[in-house]
């Protein structure tokens, strides 16, 4: 009986997970996710804890290349945390630290890579064209 199957730790992290990712697209205020997940933790069954996310889109399947896939992953993961914040403090705090970060990281890109005409696309870390004429 499918209905009868236990859902496992994973399983309820893939809820978690699912219902952050919703709040840092807006489709779910932290109130709703705070509420999904106090009933996630009751839930013992695939079933029942399928219905916390079956008014969600399913995830899309399409997996980026490249530097895409990095910020791609980043994004998502800001955008979860985000939403897990509470109180302008901590999201004031976290904001800076997030500019820091994405500061020096784009001084190191471009410092390491250059940057063209297509960006990041073609270049590959340790080819670098040292410009020695001879």
């Amino acid at each position: 009986m499918p209905e009868g199957i236990r859902c496992s730790d994973a399983e309820r992290e893939q809820v978690r997970s699912a219902l952050y990712a919703a709040a840092g697209e807006g489709r779910l205020t932290m109130d709703e996710v705070e509420d999904r997940l106090a009933r996630r933790e009751q839930h013992r069954y695939r079933h029942e804890l399928a219905s916390l996310t079956a008014d969600l889109p399913a995830p899309e399947p399409s997996t980026p290349e490249g530097w895409r896939q990095i910020l791609a992953a980043a994004g998502a993961a800001l955008a979860a945390e985000i939403a897990a914040l509470r109180g302008r403090r901590r999201l004031l705090i976290a904001l800076t630290v997030l500019i820091g970060l994405l500061t020096t990281a784009a001084i190191v890109a471009g410092a390491l890579h250059g940057f063209g005409p297509d960006g990041f696309e073609g270049h590959e870390p340790g080819a670098l064209d040292h410009g020695h004429g001879g």
